[in-house]
């Protein structure tokens, strides 16, 4: 599975926007420009957020944006969804492939269900509050490094 560059830019975006928002909201450019994003881009992908309820806008010269959440009950299978639609492995029908039609059941029970269960309770439980205290404690311990 790969991640679409619409979902990486919005976990950097929400994780940028879940530090930066804990007494105000913040202006997309602001985090665009943080993040060496394309503004357009990134208003694209906050759109669907927005849809999804994950962030609230405020309007006008002084506008922004807020988590719509918790950072505790944001889920990165909620925001996978919320820019990409599902990001399960799709079942296809192979039919057309095998004159066997056992085989594509097996394929899909022993194989796809199971890695869609994994994944699902694997996204289900990573929040962007555990990305954002990761993203802290990154940048704490990359700080107390010592180069000579």
């Amino acid at each position: 599975m790969r991640l679409s560059k619409k979902s990486r830019y919005a976990l950097i975006a929400l994780i940028d926007l879940s530090v930066n928002s804990k007494y105000n909201h913040v202006a997309l450019n602001n985090i665009a420009e943080r993040n060496n994003m394309s503004p357009q881009y990134l208003e694209q992908v906050f759109a669907s957020l927005r849809k999804a309820g994950i962030v609230k806008s405020i309007k006008g010269a002084q506008g922004g944006y807020l988590l719509g959440a918790d950072p505790k009950n944001i889920t990165v299978a909620a925001v996978l969804e919320a820019v990409d639609g599902t990001y399960k492995i799709e079942h296809q029908e192979m039919s057309d492939h095998s004159s066997n039609p056992a085989v594509s059941i097996i394929i899909q029970t022993s194989i796809i269900d199971k890695i869609n269960q994994r994944m699902e309770e694997l996204l289900e439980n990573i929040t962007l509050a555990d990305l954002e205290s990761d993203y802290q404690d990154y940048n704490e311990y990359n700080q107390q490094m010592y180069y000579i």
